[in-house]
């Protein structure tokens, strides 16, 4: 790299031109998450996080960026004293998230090594105790929010509470209620974090055993080695395609003809007696139906418990291929078996003295990795689910008393000003007065909304500021795809390869040729037909029964562990994420070839 090239700088913050109609966003967030506010927010380099969040926050959203990212940083620094790594600043600019990783100073490293050893020894040699009880106390924290209500206030106190000298109105419900979802949220989100460092440090611990081991070894073939395991994150599409294979086997496929009625379907599986089918379908439903066709970041996303239509469409797309007699399972024993061969090859080409390392390095990597993506489920689908029903349950009440329209302009508040709404609700209910909210809220709601449609209209930057002349930060890398050439791709405006190819990280093996179809959506997944390629800013893992149809996976962000990486490799898809640009460059239409092994996507015809 030359210092030319090294030179060159993202915008500032301060110098990014703000969309018309969008003046005044930064008032929207709170003080410490805008960079006006922030320490050295024109000097550090700073990427966006698209691949969590990848639309403009509404004002309530950004409590999804801020415990997930500050719990992230907790356990780097406070709890496992990763030696070289703390946490990840963040803000928000026009909209989006941007981090910034905070290096540990070199003279501290040395001290952090022994402890780290001890804490990360605890996790590694416990692992499967401590995991069993991560999952009791995750699912305490979701009964206990599934337990919150939130109720419009009664005319009167109920005569049974002047008889127990009870002696409050019940407004203290509706306060402690909302102040416990949040406490719950942020709690799942500690929890979310206990082993997922840890599931990423074994892995790179393995990563550059083989590196160094192994010199030239390709990164596919590392990442292969733990490949081809039966994932929790998977089991809600696995539900799916059995009870497609049920209804098949039970001659029910007339009674799919239109899911989007979802009474209409139910019933008319009933009276084909179905019966049985019907129950397996309601059994499935606690827990695999709280999954999102988005990543669970954001109040819009929809859960296919309240849209069941999404998943009856699943159902009716399997039943159609498995009439088709193509088969709809994950190739797992196919990539378990590919996996055996790859760890014999490198294990054998092994000095005795290392196959040991290599060994507990590995079985630790595989041991670990399953949570990369388990955890999603849990939290992410799960948790978030119940957390976004529980406000739009509160929204409700708001819309009974006249503070807005719908529901889901609530999100147009932070959550510290809903809390404020709340105790302006019970003020006016108390003392038999309107409340202040109905003449102040529906007005600045259209004010906000214009702001964010506003910034909605404008790409974010893919960073801000000056780039580092090498990026060695392990996650950053690994899980984003933000390498030393991403960066300078996007510095030289997304050119790619000389000879005109989109250039990314190699994510899953494979060579294929297809239609490409853009999705900037989770609404759009019904748009994919098969055999296409898809191509995306990001995909989510739930996009799992939409894979079945596809024929290779393009992304603009995302690196080796990202969750699209992951995704593809276990539905034996080629993949090339992390190409920058990739969704903007290419049309729906366009013939591509996607090269997994190299990392390429030609267009071959427009």
């Amino acid at each position: 790299m030359t210092i030319e090239q090294t030179m060159k700088s993202f915008p500032k913050p301060s110098e990014t031109e703000v969309p018309e109609g969008a003046e005044g966003w930064e008032q929207l967030y709170p003080y410490n998450l805008v960079f006006d506010n922030a320490p050295g927010g024109d000097d550090k380099f700073w990427f966006c996080d698209s691949q969590h969040w990848p639309t403009v926050f509404k004002p309530f959203e950004t409590i999804g960026g801020e415990f997930a990212v500050k719990c992230l940083g907790q356990y780097n620094t406070r709890h496992l004293l990763i030696p070289p790594a703390n946490g990840i600043e963040f803000k928000i600019h026009m909209g989006y998230l941007y981090m910034s990783p905070v290096a540990v100073p070199p003279e501290e490293i040395p001290a952090r090594v022994p402890e780290f050893e001890r804490r990360a020894g605890h996790y590694f040699q416990n692992w499967d105790s401590l995991l069993e009880a991560w999952h009791a106390k995750v699912r305490a924290t979701i009964d206990e929010m599934e337990e919150l209500r939130f109720e419009a206030l009664p005319a009167m106190v109920p005569f049974d509470d002047i008889v127990s000298g009870k002696a409050m109105d019940g407004s203290q419900t509706l306060m402690e209620n909302y102040d416990r979802l949040i406490a719950l949220l942020y709690r799942n989100w500690q929890y979310h974090f206990e082993f997922l460092n840890l599931g990423y440090l074994a892995y790179l611990d393995f990563f550059g055993f083989c590196k160094e081991a192994f010199p030239g070894i390709p990164d596919q073939a590392i990442a292969k080695m733990v490949q081809g395991v039966d994932m929790e994150l998977f089991r809600p599409d696995d539900e799916l395609k059995r009870l497609a294979v049920m209804a098949v086997q039970s001659g029910l496929q007339p009674a799919f003809e239109n899911p989007d009625d979802v009474e209409g379907t139910l019933r008319a599986v009933r009276e084909a007696g179905g019966e049985e089918w019907a129950a397996a379908y309601r059994a499935a439903q606690d827990p695999w139906f709280n999954f999102t066709t988005g990543n669970g970041f954001y109040g819009h996303d929809k859960y296919w418990l309240e849209h069941q239509e999404i998943p009856l469409g699943y159902i009716k797309d399997y039943i159609r291929r498995i009439d088709e007699g193509q088969e709809i399972m994950r190739p797992v024993e196919k990539l378990a078996a590919e996996k055996e061969r790859i760890v014999e090859e490198y294990r054998d080409a092994l000095q005795d003295e290392l196959r040991e390392q290599f060994d507990a390095k590995r079985g630790l990597a595989a041991t670990a990795y399953p949570y990369v993506e388990n955890h999603n489920f849990y939290i992410e689908h799960w948790t978030m689910g119940v957390f976004w029903r529980k406000v739009r349950e509160l929204a409700r009440v708001f819309v009974g008393a006249g503070f807005w329209a719908d529901p889901a302009d609530m999100l147009y508040l932070n959550r510290n000003e809903v809390r404020d709404a709340i105790f302006d609700l019970v003020t006016g209910w108390a003392v038999g007065a309107e409340s202040t909210g109905p003449h102040y809220w529906p007005a600045e709601i259209e004010r906000r909304r214009r702001i964010i449609d506003a910034l909605s209209t404008r790409r974010p930057q893919p960073a801000l500021n000056t780039p580092p002349a090498q990026i060695t930060e392990p996650f950053t890398m690994m899980l984003y795809g933000i390498t030393t050439e991403q960066v300078q791709q996007w510095l030289d405006g997304d050119k790619g390869a000389a000879d005109g190819a989109i250039t990314g990280m190699a994510a899953s093996p494979g060579v294929v040729e297809g239609i490409a179809r853009v999705i900037t959506s989770a609404d759009q997944l019904g748009e994919v037909q098969e055999g296409e390629i898809l191509v995306a800013t990001i995909t989510a893992p739930s996009w799992g029964p939409i894979f079945g149809r596809i024929r290779a996976t393009v992304t603009d962000i995302g690196g080796m562990m990202s969750h699209a990486a992951i995704v593809c490799r276990e539905y034996g898809l080629p993949a090339v994420t992390g190409t920058g640009s990739a969704s903007a460059t290419i049309r729906t239409g366009q013939r591509l070839r996607v090269d997994g092994n190299a990392g390429r996507v030609e267009i071959l015809e427009s």
